[in-house]
């Protein structure tokens, strides 16, 4: 039997058809001669770029693939996801298993790990798992830049105003003045290097002078020091105890003296004491200032000469005329 050419091109065009839809649905996670496989779900509020076709593992051992990803239909979880994923091997795991998802190599790739419980009940097709994002090492070290980043925009905020603000002091007229007082203190320093200069020379020319002023200083140092020392003897040698013995002696008398007057012994100490004599020389001598005033007013009443004349009554003397 003769196959015509146009039968072969049909059959070449849908095994070509058929393996196209094999490997498309193969890439997408799905195997069209494995009859149905074992489905479950995860939930997750970003899935960090996963895929269909994404992989699937236990322990690191492939189990599956992702075979689809919708939204969440609970209105209370809006915005969220739900990842349906194969389990192809005959691994027993409970409802507690969380699913994971994680950095597949450098490449940033996204994969699924099942970590397996074994506690509780025993999960079944269908069943909806937790699920975590694990944080790879971009993750980790962009989580730890972040603050770093916001640290250094504020530094470079801060610095770039500091700046503004050195620009606005050192103006053109700031700057020459910073400049003429380096110039100044530059002068300065030159001048004091040259006064140093100029004193270390005076100072090598008059070396044995000062040396020489120096050792006058010592010996006087040293003639003073024997001179307080010969004082100090002389003086050691003084009668200086008997000259205190006397001084103390005349303090005693006088003391005695002042006690015998306060005890009213001796005219100085009647005196003293005693309060009548006191009140009659007071009485006295305010008599005898009464009469030298009277004296100085009316001299003629006291004292008088008269050849001629006769004194009146009143103390005058009257002139008797020729």
């Amino acid at each position: 039997m003769k196959i015509s050419r146009e039968f072969k091109t049909g059959v070449v065009f849908i095994a070509a058809l058929a393996l196209f839809i094999w490997g498309f649905n193969y890439l997408k996670g799905k195997n069209l001669f494995s009859g149905n496989i074992d489905t479950y779900f995860a939930e997750y509020k970003n899935v960090q770029g996963l895929n269909t076709a994404s992989i699937v593992t236990i322990n690191g051992f492939q189990v599956g693939k992702v075979q689809n990803i919708i939204p969440n239909p609970d209105p209370n979880k809006r915005g969220e996801l739900i990842v349906e994923f194969s389990e192809e091997s005959d691994f027993k795991f409970s409802k507690n298993s969380i699913v994971k998802i994680y950095s597949d190599g450098l490449m940033g790739g996204k994969a699924l790990a099942i970590i397996p419980s074994y506690e509780g009940e025993e999960a079944k097709p269908g069943d909806l798992f937790k699920g975590e994002i694990e944080s790879d090492i971009f993750s980790s070290v962009g989580e730890k830049l972040n603050p770093l980043q916001a640290k250094i925009e504020s530094m470079i905020v801060e610095a770039d105003s500091l700046l503004v603000g050195l620009n606005d002091i050192l103006n053109k007229t700031t700057r020459n003045n910073l400049k003429n007082s380096v110039n100044q203190l530059h002068q300065a320093t030159k001048n004091f290097n040259d006064i140093s200069k100029n004193i270390d020379a005076i100072v090598d020319e008059n070396k044995s002078a000062i040396s020489n002023s120096i050792q006058n200083i010592d010996n006087t140092t040293n003639e003073l020091g024997k001179l307080t020392q010969n004082l100090s003897s002389e003086l050691e040698k003084a009668q200086i105890a008997a000259t205190v013995n006397e001084l103390q002696n005349t303090i005693d008398n006088l003391n005695a003296v002042v006690q015998k007057i306060d005890s009213g012994e001796g005219s100085l100490g009647k005196l003293i004491n005693d309060k009548a004599l006191y009140n009659n020389l007071t009485n006295a001598s305010k008599e005898l200032e009464e009469l030298l005033h009277e004296v100085k007013e009316h001299p003629k009443r006291f004292v008088h000469f008269s050849v001629f004349g006769k004194k009146d009554k009143n103390g005058y003397i009257e002139k008797e005329t020729p």
